[in-house]
């Protein structure tokens, strides 16, 4: 019996009392009863009521006899009168006998925790009655929602750089005579194909991070390592654009976590910064241990991130400046890959940033356990400087 048929039935039997039911059993509901002080319809109602879903009984005429708070919390059941989407399908019921699907999604949505997508079950519960078993698909909606989406703008990305390398090599065969414009566009199809490796190795990494694949056992982690890697990987494209990246001390703090995701994080947070960072201006890394967290830092002096724009840089191909990414072969999948790694690592991302000044992306790795008493915490090592090192 499915969750939607076990439902009615227990409405049925609450409706009805379960008195034909139990019928000739009354020295084991006396028992019962003597034990727990509850009847057996009393235990079916307690069911009904703390039922994820919203169950609603309507008579014959479409009122309400019986319906639990879910019901409520969904809309189904207002001022104890039922949504008249629902009241029309329980008067085809009853007329077919056939169950009903009905879409009961609020028209206005008021935002908060209003549910923004419920469907229902219509069905026959006993001769004369109807019961609607409506349940919160939002979650589902929204899921299938971003998955269009994705699958929208991964073919839109996939589209662009494939669609070049066609046309480059129908450009080096017309110019096959010529030396020079085969090397030039050789030259790009190099490029449009790193560009094409790239992406396809985010898509695998972030498919790999939302669960379709086992992360790695975390282990001892040190940061300083992982800071070291990451400004190895960053420093050619820093150069060639001009840009000195530089770095704070080691600090000798370590993380529970994965060596290769969080270098690929940080080098993310360095490569982001140097894409959209005039040339000759800085980019600095400075590590600190605050609250139980190791806080990485990238910093730039580049074109900023407007207010509302913030909380959105972490999306998938989400970019604030296409033209840019587009010109440095920016995926925009190099944050929402820092975001995910963050989220495995017990951890998250933080964006401090302002139009014109800059920006701070600061990446928080819960510290290594063995550390928590080990090392001085943020406030102390102010306190400590401040009195001259003693506390």
């Amino acid at each position: 019996m499915t969750a939607t048929g076990y439902l009615a039935l227990v409405v049925g039997l609450v409706l009805i009392g379960g008195a034909a039911f139990f019928t000739g059993r009354a020295t084991v509901r006396r028992t019962s009863s003597a034990t727990t002080g509850l009847t057996v319809a009393d235990l079916m109602a307690m069911v009904v009521q703390s039922s994820h879903d919203g169950i609603v009984v309507l008579n014959g005429f479409g009122d309400v006899v019986l319906n639990n708070a879910r019901a409520e919390e969904l809309g189904v059941v207002r001022n104890n009168r039922a949504d008249d989407r629902a009241r029309r399908a329980s008067e085809i019921v009853r007329r077919t006998g056939e169950v009903v699907h009905v879409d009961l999604s609020q028209l206005e949505v008021k935002g908060g925790r209003q549910a923004q997508a419920v469907h229902a079950r219509v069905m026959v519960l006993t001769e004369g009655f109807t019961v609607v078993d409506a349940s919160d698909e939002s979650e589902a909606v929204r899921l299938e929602a971003t998955r269009r989406d994705f699958v929208a703008n991964v073919s839109h990305e996939l589209k662009t750089p494939v669609g070049a390398l066609a046309l480059l090599a129908e450009a080096v065969l017309d110019a096959v005579d010529d030396e020079e414009q085969v090397r030039k566009f050789s030259a790009k199809i190099m490029q449009e194909a790193t560009r094409l490796g790239t992406l396809v190795t985010e898509l695998i990494a972030l498919s790999r991070l939302q669960g379709a694949e086992k992360l790695p056992e975390l282990t001892a982690v040190e940061v300083d390592t992982v800071v070291s890697e990451a400004l190895g990987r960053s420093r050619l494209g820093a150069e060639s654009a001009g840009i000195a990246i530089s770095s704070d001390e080691p600090a000798g703090l370590v993380v529970e976590g994965d060596r290769m995701l969080l270098v690929t994080a940080l080098s993310n947070l360095l490569d982001n910064a140097v894409a959209y960072s005039p040339p000759g201006s800085p980019v600095s890394i400075s590590r600190r241990l605050v609250d139980g967290f190791v806080e990485i830092a990238v910093t730039d002096r580049g074109i900023g991130i407007a207010e509302d724009q913030q909380t959105r840089v972490f999306e998938r191909f989400y970019r604030v400046d296409r033209a840019r990414s587009r010109a440095t072969g920016g995926t925009g999948l190099g944050l929402a890959i820092v975001k995910h790694v963050a989220l495995n690592h017990g951890g998250d991302v933080k964006l401090w940033s302002l139009p014109g000044t800059g920006s701070t992306f600061t990446l928080r790795i819960p510290v290594h356990l063995d550390q928590v008493d080990g090392v001085l915490t943020l406030p102390e090592q102010e306190l400590a400087t401040t009195h001259g090192g003693e506390l």
